[in-house]
């Protein structure tokens, strides 16, 4: 069995693989080794490892300084977060308080300051307005984070294009980063490191890199502080809308006189077009510019699906319009009167909201401003630079109405009713004769009307002349003043005595100074509308001083007790009322008989008196009814002739315009006249006084004339007296 198994292989598996080559002998000599040369291959992934290693070198940079970069961002807006108030506190930003003046009925007929209506909020404004709002500023308002890169891009493009800097004109700027401009990025108005309020408005509007970056931050915060409604609410609160107005409740109230909740969608698309330009687009400076940006405003929300086609249409077709006060021009004349008669740290410069009730009559206004236009279309030649100026009030100095210039629907301008003081000729003259009345003298006592002459110390011989150089010999007074002769109006003057006739003038409220010469009776002086007629006031009402004014009240805007009443009305009486009626008879004369004939209307009595000044620079008609005193003054602003004008032809035709419209519906009244007695005596001249005047005042000067010689106590000196008659 054994010898069956020799020679059989081994039950394992063959060899594979050959075995290792025995390793060489050290006798056996070495065979040199060839070196490869380095393969493209292996040389680009040389490349792209470097480049890994840069890309990683960037990467690690970038990041780290983004973090950084955000860190800092973070940080900042964190801060610009904590100083942010709370939303409440950042709707009314107004450094001045705003006036608003009501007329004699309690309506709302002006503003001045700053207006500010009161806060309203993203949903208690109209639906419509604050479609327009960010439908015009902002379309993707609610959609970014209080920057929008996309826009700055555009505007940045849009500045490049047309030859501007990059910053420069459109700025890109989100409605949020408009509200923290309005809001100054924080910073707070101080009168005490700032020149002007305005040169804080102008820093806060910088536009340098440096300041975009810091209003990018400060918009970032706010975006985390407040939500968007409460932006939009602080936006809609504080940015200005024109005309005075800040906000879009004063805007409202401002042009159309309702809330901004009632705003129709023409409406609030006006007020939304304002926010680019508001003092060239308010509509009170441009109604049709103003209506013409609203109808692009009106396209933009109906492109972004606020309105649909046939709503654009309709608000196109049928645009906003002002309301009655607001075409007034935030009341013109009258309104700026009375912000200057009143204190000015509740007027001009207040940090409250005031009311001011005030005389004004909207109808008298009105009827006012339309005779002039009337008058001035019709009767004076086209192309004249001729000004007129209206005052109506009544026998208690209560001004109804008011009319400085030819442009009835301005405010903030010369005011010729108030500002201008011109000589008032022959109006002058029913003073002299108040004076005469007062010391005893009839209207029917006659004065020689005939040459005189008069040395005066200093300047020589004077001659008055009558306007038509003739005379009328013996005239009674009330023809004299009836035909507005000059000779007797000088006589009776220098019979009664210049001072009186100067006090008398004074005490019924002709503040200016007034001549001392002769020349005193025939309006050598110059005073201003407003005195002139406050002062044939006091003869409406029987003799009595009247302060003319507007004001009636002032109080705090939410007070109901006023801080301040009127400072004006009826004074101390000035001559006896009888004498009063008595002069109101010779007046009445002067419309009637005499050179005021062209101011008669509707069959009503009807006072008044005249006034030409020497060459005609100026014309006045100043007269009254049993209801209403007007006057009205006529001239150039730079003192340049009247061509064919006196007193009694376009200023009485003014007048007659404007008292036919006051009085419309209204019952005619009898003047409160007294007709003389029938006894006539003759005023003696006035070198040759042999009885003293009937008043203590009068004596005196008697007594003092006589001591003097009988010379003119207060001799003027210029020899600047007007020669001709003034009618």
């Amino acid at each position: 069995m054994s010898d069956s198994k020799k020679g059989k292989r081994p039950l394992v598996a063959d060899r594979r693989y050959a075995s290792k080559p025995a390793k060489p002998t050290a006798s056996k000599a070495k065979k040199p080794v060839r070196k490869r040369k380095a393969s493209p291959r292996k040389k680009g992934g040389l490349l792209m490892r470097a480049l890994r290693w840069v890309l990683r070198l960037v990467w690690v940079i970038t990041w780290r300084v983004s973090a950084v970069a955000v860190l800092v961002l973070a940080l900042a807006v964190g801060y610009f977060w904590t100083t942010l108030p709370n939303v409440t506190q950042l709707l009314d930003g107004r450094a001045r308080g705003s006036v608003t003046l009501l007329d004699q009925e309690g309506k709302v007929y002006a503003w001045r300051g700053d207006q500010f209506g009161g806060a309203v909020t993203a949903q208690s404004v109209s639906k419509d307005l604050k479609n327009a709002v960010v439908a015009t500023e902002d379309k993707r308002f609610y959609r970014h984070f209080g920057v929008s890169p996309r826009g700055i891009a555009s505007a940045v493009r849009i500045n490049l294009s047309e030859g501007r800097g990059a910053l420069q004109g459109h700025g890109g700027s989100t409605i949020t980063q408009q509200t923290a401009k309005l809001l100054c990025l924080g910073v707070e108005y101080d009168p005490s490191e700032w020149k002007s309020e305005a040169a804080y408005v102008a820093d806060c509007r910088r536009g340098s890199l440096q300041r975009k970056a810091k209003e990018a931050i400060y918009a970032l915060a706010m975006e985390v502080k407040y939500s968007k409604d409460e932006i939009l609410s602080i936006y809609l609160n504080r940015a200005y809308m024109g005309g005075g107005a800040y906000g879009a409740e004063a805007a409202a109230q401002r042009y159309f006189g309702k809330p901004a909740s009632a705003l129709s969608a023409a409406e609030g698309a006006m007020i939304a077009g304002l926010l680019t330009a508001p003092s060239r687009m308010a509509p009170t400076s441009d109604l049709k510019r103003s209506q013409d940006r609203a109808a692009t405003v009106l396209r933009l929300m109906g492109e972004q699906g606020y309105l649909s086609d046939a709503d654009v249409a309709q608000a196109q077709q049928n645009p906003a319009t002002l309301s009655s006060a607001a075409r007034r021009k935030a009341g013109g004349y009258f309104a700026d009167w009375v912000m200057s008669t009143g204190p000015e740290f509740f007027t001009r410069n207040t940090t409250e909201d005031v009311v001011i009730r005030t005389t004004l009559d909207q109808r008298l206004q009105r009827a006012a401003e339309e005779a002039l236009i009337d008058v001035f279309e019709n009767k004076v030649r086209k192309g004249s630079k001729a000004q007129a100026a209206i005052v109506v009030m009544g026998a208690d100095g209560a001004v109804r109405a008011m009319v400085g210039g030819r442009e009835t629907r301005v405010s903030g301008v010369f005011n010729r009713a108030i500002q201008a003081e011109r000589q008032t000729g022959s109006a002058f003259k029913p003073f002299v004769y108040a004076a005469a009345l007062e010391l005893g003298y009839s209207p029917l006592d006659t004065v020689d009307d005939s040459p005189m002459t008069i040395n005066i110390p200093g300047s020589g011989p004077w001659s008055p002349r009558n306007y038509t150089n003739d005379y009328k010999g013996r005239v009674t007074l009330t023809d004299a003043l009836k035909d507005s002769l000059n000779i007797p109006a000088v006589k009776i003057s220098e019979s009664v005595g210049r001072d009186l006739v100067r006090r008398v003038a004074s005490d019924f409220g002709i503040e200016s100074d007034l001549a001392a010469g002769p020349a005193l009776a025939l309006g050598a002086s110059e005073s201003t509308l407003l005195e002139m007629t406050g002062a044939y006031a006091g003869i409406l009402n029987g003799g009595s001083s009247v302060t003319p004014y507007g004001l009636v009240d002032l109080r705090l805007k939410g007070d109901a007790e006023p801080l301040m009443g009127s400072g004006g009305g009826i004074g101390e009486r000035v001559i006896q009322d009888g004498a009063a009626a008595q002069l109101i008879w010779m007046m009445e004369k002067v419309v009637s008989q005499g050179t005021g004939q062209r101011a008669k209307f509707g069959g009503r009595e009807i006072a008044g008196k005249t006034g030409t000044t020497q060459a005609a620079r100026d014309a006045w008609f100043i007269g009254f009814t049993a209801d209403y005193v007007a006057g009205v003054w006529m001239g150039y602003d730079d003192n340049t002739p009247l061509t064919g004008v006196t007193g009694g032809g376009l200023p009485a035709e003014i007048w007659r315009e404007t008292m036919l419209r006051v009085h419309d519906g209204l019952p005619a009244r009898p003047l409160p006249m007294r007709p003389p007695e029938g006894a006539t005596r003759t005023a003696p001249a006035p070198t040759q006084r042999t009885e003293p005047p009937r008043t203590t005042e009068g004596i005196i000067e008697f007594l003092i004339r006589d001591i003097l010689g009988g010379g003119a106590p207060n001799p003027d000196n210029t020899n600047r007296y007007p020669s001709g008659s003034d009618r």
